[in-house]
Formats: C-alpha cells, structure tokens, sequence
C-alpha cells in the first residue's frame, strides 16, 4: 500500500460514527416537526394541522432529504473501512444500501403531495373539504407504503455489513450480529405490514445494532493493528 492509498482506521471509524449520529438526528427531526401533525383515522384533522402548519411540515420533508444524502457518505465511509474483510461483501452492502435510497427519496413526493393539494387554490376549490382531506390521507398512506417498500433494502444491506463486521477481527463480533439480527427486524417489518398491518414493528426492537455499531465505531473506533494486518493481507 503506498503512502497515499494509506488509511487512518481510527478517523475513518469516527468519520462513520459521526455520519452516522448526523444522520439519526436528521431523523429525529423530521420525526418531531411531521408526527404530532398527524391525526391517526382523523383525515380532517391531518389536513388541517398541515395547512396550520406548512413550514414545519417542510422542515421535515427536507430533513429527511439531508438525511438520505448522509446516508450516502455514511455508507461509503464504511466501505473504506471494512472493504479489507472482503471487497466483494463490501460491494454487495454497498449496492443494497443505496438502492433503498432513490426510493425512500421519490417516496417522498408522496408526502409533498400534501402540500400543494393543500395550498392551491384551482385543488381546494376543485374538491369539497371532505374529498381533499380523503386525499391528503391517501398520499400519507402511499408514503408509509413506500417507506416499507425502501425497508427491504435498509435489513437486506445490514446482513453482508453485519457480516463484515463478524469476521473482521478489528471490531467486536457481536456487533456483527446485533446487525444481522437489525436486517431481520426490517425485514420481517415488510412481510408484517403487507400480511399482517396490526403486528407491531419488530425493528423497534432490533434497530439497537445500528446505534452500538455508530458508539462503538466513534468512541473506540478499530483495532488499528488487526486493520492493518487484513488491509495488508487483502492488497
């Protein structure tokens, strides 16, 4: 390995656990500006919370934007990382973590939706106020959809991520498997809501690999010796 393909593990695995927090705070945001928005069975009520509140509606929309472009950086910063374990299991999480993203993010028009039908004069009048409620719901309801749709990918990419951290020898294994387990949760998120709509989420419960891997990665980073060592093996 020559001077400048050289890598610092320990700021590479800060530089992912730091993605990685930007990222869930981006998450939280849009979770407290567009939740309390929505009136769950009340289609009137969620159209009219929205058009009360149409700037904090969009605070979230483009918040979850940021949070798809981080997403991105988090996900190739971590290819760096465990590429040594092996290139092609670090390609195959790569491919499937971005494939969720273009579909979460044109999922979002869905939830965008909302807001011209809502604000348009030629809409509001084309529609009674029952009629273009029914719709706002509808739109949110298709976005939920395609959240899960994006779901399979965000389990499916943690399985070969959850892997790589296994067998790497420079960070915990059960790190690895608390990831695996994380894909699972997904996963089996996506079956539940199409088959079975009132199963709770199972990745409520699964998720915490994800945030011990982002803890760990940034407070601890990597055995720098054992990174070498495989980095050196794999070149």
């Amino acid at each position: 390995m020559t001077a400048k393909e050289k890598t610092d593990p320990k700021k590479t695995a800060r530089v992912a656990g730091i993605l990685w927090f930007i990222t869930l705070f981006t998450i939280a945001i849009t979770a407290l500006t567009r939740s309390p928005l929505i009136e769950s069975g009340d289609a009137v009520a969620t159209a009219n919370n929205i058009m009360a509140s149409k700037s904090q509606f969009g605070i979230g929309f483009l918040s979850d934007l940021i949070h798809q472009v981080i997403f991105i950086f988090y996900v190739l910063v971590l290819y760096k990382l465990l590429k040594p374990v092996s290139k092609n299991q670090a390609v195959l999480m790569v491919i499937l973590a971005l494939l969720g993203i273009p579909i979460a993010m044109l999922n979002q028009l869905n939830q965008f939706a909302a807001l011209p039908l809502l604000s348009s004069a030629e809409y509001l009048t084309a529609f009674d106020a029952d009629q273009w409620s029914a719709l706002v719901k509808l739109f949110l309801d298709l976005y939920e959809t395609g959240i899960n749709i994006a779901k399979i990918f965000w389990g499916l990419w943690l399985l070969p991520f959850g892997y790589l951290v296994f067998k790497s020898g420079y960070i915990p294994r059960i790190l690895g498997v608390l990831l695996i387990i994380a894909g699972f949760g997904y996963v089996i998120d996506v079956v539940t809501f199409f088959l079975f709509p009132d199963f709770p989420s199972i990745a409520l419960f699964t998720w915490w690999g994800e945030l011990l891997i982002a803890l760990w990665l940034l407070i601890k980073g990597v055995d720098v010796e054992q990174w070498n060592k495989r980095a050196l093996e794999s070149a």
